[in-house]
């Protein structure tokens, strides 16, 4: 099973390089094939919502037929299919086209490993594991910033891509060869409950919102608005937004690190999780405040961003308290669903945005302003209600030991 998890972490490396490398590729794909922000950011948002429509279907087969079929199928046609197609693109369209089969390609990686983590070992550490794997994976996020950039001046975008796909193909192969499925009880094909049922459970109800925008901040920034600000407000170039994005990259690794830990230290999920958020909404009206400050202070708002909206294992692991063992599957992928949904919408309301912006001009900085502020005040509405969640203790017992 190490082998195996060893492998999703290579998988999840390449969900996260597919979820953010086009705000490195920014300038030449629009030097290239015509693509404008508008049309990058249509992409990414096809991305998250491509992953997220997946997400039911995915939780059902990890209940039906585990995590090895699912993860391994799914990455050989999405991410190695998404690559080659991407190496391919002479237009926007094909961009995509490449950008929701990523999607379809990574929709069942973290998902399978949280189902595996959720399954195998005592719940009191599943965020801590579901943080570790976020950070770890998080590499991808690294080297789809400042490494990037580099072979894209050295070799090019689409020699890249190629080289995508060769490790896309070389890890769905692993997966299906060495991961294995946890063992299934007896009375689980019997067991009550569905979809419908999780849907409706008051306590998940209370998180719903809160998943919905709390990744969006992160995600949106590092994914691709990053690479259009630094460019109109800053003047850096491909290398220089490969640089800033690089810090916020790994703050975001180091903060799905911190969440499990420091919910152990407090005693409260709840608490780790609504200070994060509280504070990263602070940091976003900072920036909406002063979009233009400076270089330097916007690279540090940025890097504190990914930090502290690196929370979404932290709500996984509250949410997963009151999932049935036998809806495992279905009850993360349902949770997850919010998570990236909520990413999807965003990156469309953001590109509809861009929309009304004179073609070929630099955005201003108020323009950004208003972005960050979108990403404010989403994130504000969901503390308010997940304020209302039922506090969940952690201990280094099992409660179902």
């Amino acid at each position: 099973m190490k082998l195996g998890i060893f492998f999703l972490v290579l998988g999840y490396f390449l969900s996260q390089f597919y979820r953010s490398f086009l705000a490195v590729l920014t300038p030449v794909l629009g030097a290239d094939i015509g693509a404008q922000p508008a049309d990058l950011s249509f992409a990414s948002g096809l991305w998250f919502l491509v992953f997220a429509a997946m997400q039911i279907p995915v939780g059902w087969a990890l209940d039906r037929f585990g995590p090895r079929l699912t993860t391994s199928v799914l990455l050989l046609l999405g991410g190695g299919g998404g690559a080659i197609v991407f190496a391919l693109a002479q237009g926007p369209g094909a961009v995509q086209l490449a950008m929701a089969l990523f999607g379809l390609g990574g929709a069942p990686i973290l998902m399978g490993s949280y189902y595996i983590f959720a399954r195998m070992y005592p719940q009191a550490m599943f965020a801590t594991l579901a943080g570790a794997m976020i950070g770890f994976g998080s590499a991808g996020n690294l080297v789809a910033s400042a490494p990037l950039a580099w072979a894209v001046d050295n070799f090019g975008w689409r020699q890249s891509m190629w080289g995508l796909a060769v490790a896309a193909l070389i890890v769905a192969a692993a997966l299906l060869t060495v991961l294995r499925d946890p063992e299934r009880e007896e009375h689980e094909s019997s067991a009550p409950g569905s979809l419908l049922s999780l849907v409706t459970n008051r306590d998940l109800i209370v998180l719903f919102p809160l998943m919905l925008v709390n990744y969006a901040p992160a995600a949106g920034l590092r994914g691709l608005w990053a690479g259009p600000y630094f460019r109109d407000v800053f003047g850096l170039d491909q290398t220089g937004i490969g640089n800033a994005t690089l810090m916020m990259a790994i703050a975001m690794a180091l903060g799905n690190f911190a969440y499990g830990p420091a919910e152990r230290l407090l005693g409260s999920k709840k608490k780790v999780v609504l200070g994060g958020n509280l504070l990263g909404a602070a940091l976003l009206l900072g920036l909406w405040a002063m979009p233009d400050a400076g270089q330097l202070t916007s690279v540090i708002l940025f890097t504190a961003i990914g930090f502290f909206f690196a929370s979404f294992p932290a709500i996984m692991a509250h949410g997963q308290m009151f999932m049935p063992r036998h809806l495992t599957g279905r009850g993360i992928t349902l949770l997850n669903l919010f998570g990236v949904g909520g990413v999807a919408l965003m990156q469309f309301l953001t590109g509809l945005m861009a929309k009304t912006l004179p073609a070929g001009q630099p955005a201003p900085p108020a323009f950004y302003g208003n972005i960050f502020l979108l990403f404010a005040v989403t994130v504000l509405i969901g503390c308010a209600i997940y304020a209302f969640s039922r506090e969940t203790y952690v201990t280094l017992v099992d409660a179902r030991d």
